[in-house]
């Protein structure tokens, strides 16, 4: 079989200097794909930016619950802000998801579809989410689903997460949709190459599991290049390790270990060609 390998940079769009780095990532290193975040200012000029100078780079859409302001007035999704028009943080919104309200969620996922599309005029290739909310209950799950097929567009399925929708994944009714959804999607997610796992040695080990696999012929890396700016150390904890994984994902060894190991890097558009 042959591997082939999406090479994901969440955030796009969350600070210019993890727009310039996811920028960099592609045109000088291993990334084929990003996602953005579209409730945050100056991410539709991002887009336009990536799609005038990255020609060849996947452009997802980062559904957003749990950083920033909502893309939607804040009187139109009341129940998913705090009391100061912000979405709630991790831990908050984990405390709230059994109660979440499904159609402000529906209301705002479509209204961060329709910023994406205004940006580019086009619909993202497709769907991940921030902190992966999107998966933290078989609702949220569905929801996303749901958007997807509507878009007719494939997602994220990071498998073997724990205490999410995807614990669920053989249920009869999330597992078939799963099975028979003409989209495709990566059938292995890996989220190994971050904070303490960002180093050369772990990068190389990652592709080379990659070209051991006897089951599987196509993988998803998530990644968070960014060169770091005073608004991305301002607003995330996880910082200064973008910029070395940045370094690394451009890296010459890097590139030497992907051929080595006889893998062909791809972006979800490819999925079903």
């Amino acid at each position: 079989m042959i591997k082939k390998l999406i090479v994901n940079a969440d955030d796009y769009g969350h600070t210019r200097g993890v727009s310039q780095g996811i920028r960099q990532a592609h045109l000088r290193g291993i990334v084929t794909s990003t996602t953005a975040m579209m409730n945050y200012p100056g991410a539709d000029q991002d887009l336009r930016e990536a799609v005038r100078e990255c020609p060849r780079l996947g452009l997802g859409l980062h559904l957003v619950l749990t950083s920033g302001n909502p893309v939607l007035p804040v009187e139109k999704v009341p129940d998913l802000v705090d009391g100061e028009g912000k979405f709630y943080k991790y831990d908050p919104f984990v405390e709230r998801m059994h109660q979440i309200n499904l159609t402000q969620v529906n209301l705002e996922w479509h209204a961060q579809v329709e910023a994406f599309k205004n940006a580019i005029g086009r619909l993202p290739d497709h769907l991940d989410s921030h902190h992966h909310s999107s998966y933290f209950t078989p609702a949220l799950f569905e929801l996303m689903l749901d958007l997807s097929d509507e878009l007719e567009v494939p997602i994220r399925l990071p498998f073997g997460m724990q205490n999410t929708a995807l614990s669920e994944i053989n249920s009869p009714d999330v597992g078939s949709r799963i099975a028979t959804r003409p989209q495709g999607y990566a059938q292995v997610f890996i989220d190994g190459f971050y904070g303490d796992g960002v180093t050369l040695d772990n990068l190389k080990s990652i592709l080379q599991q990659i070209a051991g696999d006897d089951e599987h012929d196509r993988f998803e890396l998530m990644t968070h290049p960014a060169v770091v700016d005073d608004e991305l150390v301002r607003t995330s904890i996880y910082n200064e390790r973008r910029a070395d994984e940045l370094k690394l994902l451009c890296h010459g060894l890097t590139f030497s270990a992907l051929k080595s190991c006889g893998i062909e890097l791809i972006n979800y558009s490819d999925l079903n060609s």
